[in-house]
């Protein structure tokens, strides 16, 4: 399985590559943004010329040498594309919540500057007393996909990521109206990684293991059999009515488990160090503070 990663050496430099290793091995990183063994300049690169080098990429990870200097994985994706998000995507999620299960996509989005990577320090705003959890499958749209069908859909899938939509629910539904773009969209309030793992390593996103674990407790388990739609499902309904571009990324929803639905409820609190782990994609490791 190739795992691509963007990272940043102890000197600054920033590149994109992949893990070396099998998963669960301390892995090394093979630079391949730099040097003899580049393949593109960077990520977003690499991901809108991917069928060119497919072919290459196994062998170029296999001879590349490995990164000696420490260093630091960003957000697998640049920021710059668009953040879309589903919500009351998982079956038994809606059920907890007493909603109805959804005709269609509910379709939300966060701003930019909530996307961070692993590792990052998550800052607890100090306007909200009720920061949530959700752990989530991410799609990273892989070519430009403008009003297709479901069929047509699977082939914009680029890869898979672990994303973390952090929610601040006094803001998202405690506001008049509801504020559903600011209660998901502080900083670094959108967390994925480690790794971004092409569709094709991928056999099927509908049959993976999810999981929430805070401080390592387990909060959140389920599976993505529960989703409701499907990828295919909603990249087709989104591309009705945006242009999804290479890098965009789609949070597909959360399992059941989330804070505000607990008895009592259970907001994050400083100090915690909350785990998503999606089975074959890794764990996406943040502190909040």
């Amino acid at each position: 399985m190739v795992r691509l990663v963007r990272f940043e050496t102890a000197s600054g430099a920033e590149s994109w590559g992949a893990q070396c290793g099998e998963a669960g091995e301390p892995a090394g990183i093979c630079d391949l943004g730099r040097g003899p063994h580049a393949l593109a300049p960077n990520m977003l690169e690499a991901i809108k010329h991917w069928s060119a080098l497919s072919s290459r990429i196994e062998q170029a990870v296999a001879s590349a040498p490995r990164i000696e200097d420490p260093v630091r994985l960003l957000s697998p994706v640049p920021a710059g594309g668009k953040l879309l998000c589903i919500g009351l995507n998982y079956r038994d999620h809606a059920i907890e919540t007493g909603m109805p299960i959804p005709s269609e996509p509910i379709v939300f989005n966060k701003l930019a500057g909530s996307l961070c990577g692993p590792e990052d320090v998550v800052p607890l705003p100090t306007c909200s007393a009720k920061v949530d959890y959700e752990a989530e499958l991410v799609l990273v749209i892989g070519r430009t996909t403008w009003q297709v069908s479901e069929v047509e859909a699977a082939e914009s899938v680029f890869g898979y990521t672990c994303g973390h939509d952090v929610s601040a629910r006094d803001w998202q539904i405690g506001r008049p109206g509801g504020q559903w773009l600011l209660g998901k969209s502080f900083p670094n309030f959108a967390p994925v990684g480690p790794v971004l793992v092409p569709r094709q390593y991928i056999a099927d996103a509908s049959n993976l293991a999810i999981s929430m674990r805070i401080n390592g407790e387990v909060f959140q388990q389920s599976s993505t059999q529960q989703l409701i739609f499907s990828p295919a499902q909603l990249i087709s309904y989104l591309s009705q009515c945006c242009v999804l571009e290479p890098g965009d990324l789609i949070f597909t929803g959360t399992p059941p488990g989330v804070g505000t639905a607990r008895k009592p409820p259970r907001f994050l609190r400083s100090g915690d160090v909350c785990e998503v782990e999606v089975e074959g994609l890794g764990v996406l490791r943040n502190r909040f503070e």
